[in-house]
């Protein structure tokens, strides 16, 4: 199984969680894209569920001069999340990661200016709040926005993805009460392997959908 882009991964999840809203188990739900690449999934999800979107913005930390590999990410206003197993296995430790944090902190001050401007971020308490990325490799990212979202007390907290490592998502089975995956294979290496077109997204493109499901 491959998906064309992210907006048909985008209307396969919609139609799973379209389901579980018709089952009551979605009430009031707000939807939260990774930006950039879980932008063009969420929006065929808000328009499925008649739902707000908006992102979140988390940054990875990688491995330094492997920053693709992850070894624990950042969330708004949060402390950094590092996986202790891979900085022991990688003989790293915070401290000599503090720059790699610091770059990604201003980074991710950026892009929610860029994003939001002086919009304040939705409120998440006592709703359903669907977390969605394009996919989930080591769950780094994807954990520290759980995280995120859970201190701000939701009342059912789902994570969203069209296609996930096995491994990564069992690891997160704790961290949402839902998980939404339809594809999970054994032979997992990256993202952006299921897909035909994995381009990768810009600013603009990521406003542009905000702008469009805002105006609607």
């Amino acid at each position: 199984m491959r998906y064309r882009d992210r907006a048909e991964a985008g209307r396969k999840l919609a139609g799973l969680l379209s389901d579980l809203r018709d089952r009551g188990e979605l009430p009031d739900p707000v939807v939260l894209a990774l930006p950039r690449g879980g932008i063009d999934v969420a929006a065929p999800v808000a328009r499925a569920l008649d739902a707000p979107l908006d992102v979140l913005v988390v940054r990875k930390i990688g491995a330094p001069h492997h920053e693709e590999f992850a070894v624990g990410a950042l969330a708004p206003g949060d402390p950094p999340l590092f996986d202790a197993g891979t900085l022991d296995r990688l003989g790293l430790t915070e401290e000599r990661l503090a720059p790699v944090v610091e770059r990604e902190r201003r980074e991710l001050a950026r892009r929610e200016h860029r994003y939001r401007g002086d919009r304040p971020p939705p409120q998440l308490k006592g709703r359903t709040v669907i977390v969605v990325d394009d996919g989930l490799a080591t769950g780094a990212t994807a954990r520290a926005a759980l995280r995120h979202v859970r201190r701000r007390q939701p009342a059912r907290l789902v994570l969203a993805v069209p296609v996930g490592a096995p491994d990564s998502l069992d690891l997160l089975t704790g961290e949402a009460d839902t998980l939404v995956c339809p594809y999970r294979p054994a032979a997992f290496s990256a993202v952006g392997q299921w897909y035909d077109d994995f381009g990768q997204l810009t600013d603009t493109d990521v406003l542009d959908v905000l702008d469009a499901l805002h105006a609607r």
